[in-house]
């Protein structure tokens, strides 16, 4: 048996796997993610032929899969979503995105540069790759599928489904930003970067890629639903692949006019859905891209619990574990609602909204991605060990809690009026 039967014979099984265990799993305090994780680290413990896993050495393969990863959970995402954008009824988003993700990078880069006692810029890399949040790997804390009724979503799906399709584009000016600071560093300190970073990679490319995500959405969205010719009106032949057409085409089109393909493929999708809210079509373009994503996730977490059994953590200090728990039981749950404060939500909804910001394929796609651009002050190997071991806990601690805490929320909810 060679590696390429392995291979075969692994991925015929996870695919399987990934439709059958969403229905075992259900109910249950075990996430979909995690029985993936664990069972690559399991595998992977194994005598058997598989390929080695090492994303310090195939950097580029690990960029590539887990770009592909992230936007199809984009398109998703936008898909799902019922509300129009509008101030208040994405209040919560806009606050997430402005008060709590900044907090969020600030103190995830002094407790890098304080406990790790990193560079700055390296610091300020692995705060802006934890900056993405990801409800794709805790089911139970995103939106379902669509709906006509606006009203359908609760607002801790909601925003959290929400602030993952924006925030995943708007960390790419962090990520941007930690490289420029890594290169002005190494041809002595200056802060001459700062007014060009900000021009091209907050502005002009951000800019770029709202502007291309909604003229792409509501281009498609005219020949989904609008045009007369029923051979072009693709929502009445129901081809769910579409959806993999209108990702790649926001993504790719956006990404040769340099701007940020990511935020595109969220507008996107969410100028389709504006464009006719109530078609039946916008259900078979997100079950077709949640069945996509759910493979790709499940490929994605196998070879991540690979890489962890191979070795991954093994430049993991405890200073760094200390730094990746730090995110997740304390920053990102007190950033969060000091971000909700004075938002509409009960206290209870603040504090799940608040806790389960999820980090995941976001935050290994933007690593890989970074590295690729500069050589950063400290070792590729302890990178990835701090932030593998950060996407490790939060999918064991959300995915095992997300179930339980969100049921009891919704039992809340039914039982109690909202208050102001």
């Amino acid at each position: 048996m060679t590696i390429g039967d392995a291979v075969f014979a692994w991925l015929g099984a996870g695919a399987l796997l990934a439709a059958v265990l969403p229905r075992v799993v259900a109910g249950r305090p075990l996430s979909l993610p995690l029985v993936f994780l664990g069972g690559g680290i399991g595998v992977y413990l194994l005598p058997l032929p598989l390929p080695v896993i090492d994303p310090v050495d195939d950097r580029l393969m690990a960029e590539h899969i887990t770009e592909i990863c992230v936007i199809i959970a984009l398109m998703g995402a936008g898909l799902a979503l019922n509300r129009p954008v509008g101030w208040r009824r994405w209040a919560a988003t806009w606050r997430l995105l402005g008060v709590t993700m900044p907090l969020t990078v600030v103190f995830t880069a002094l407790t890098a540069w304080w406990l790790l006692d990193w560079p700055p810029a390296a610091a300020l890399l692995l705060a802006a790759v934890l900056a993405p949040t990801d409800p794709v790997l805790a089911s139970e804390v995103r939106v379902g599928e669509p709906s006509e009724d606006e009203h359908d979503e609760d607002d801790v799906r909601f925003s959290l489904t929400s602030e993952a399709g924006l925030n995943d584009g708007l960390a790419f000016p962090l990520t941007y930003a930690a490289v420029a600071l890594v290169a002005a560093a190494g041809g002595g300190w200056s802060a001459d970067w700062v007014g060009g970073w900000a021009l091209k990679d907050l502005v002009l490319k951000s800019g770029i890629g709202l502007l291309s995500g909604w003229l792409i959405g509501r281009l498609l969205g005219w020949l989904f639903f609008q045009t007369r010719s029923k051979a072009l009106r693709l929502s009445e032949h129901r081809e769910g692949f579409v959806a993999l057409a209108a990702t790649f085409l926001a993504y790719g089109v956006t990404e040769l006019l340099h701007g940020y393909g990511f935020l595109a493929v969220f507008v996107t999708a969410c100028s389709i859905r504006a464009e006719e809210r109530a078609h039946g079509f916008h259900n078979v373009l997100h079950d077709f891209v949640e069945q996509v994503e759910r493979l790709f996730t499940a490929v994605l977490l196998f070879l991540v619990g690979g890489f962890i059994a191979l070795g991954g953590l093994d430049s993991l200090t405890w200073q760094g574990m200390v730094a990746g728990l730090l995110l997740l039981f304390v920053i990102r749950p007190l950033s969060g609602w000091a971000g909700l404060l004075g938002s509409r939500m009960r206290s209870s909804e603040r504090w799940v909204t608040a806790v389960y910001g999820i980090r995941g394929i976001g935050s290994l796609y933007y690593l890989a991605y970074a590295l690729g651009q500069h050589r950063f002050p400290v070792p590729a190997r302890e990178l990835w060990a701090v932030v593998t071991f950060t996407v490790l806990a939060s999918i064991v601690l959300h995915g095992v809690t997300a179930g339980p805490v969100v049921k009891r929320l919704d039992r809340l909810r039914e039982t109690t009026p909202p208050s102001i």
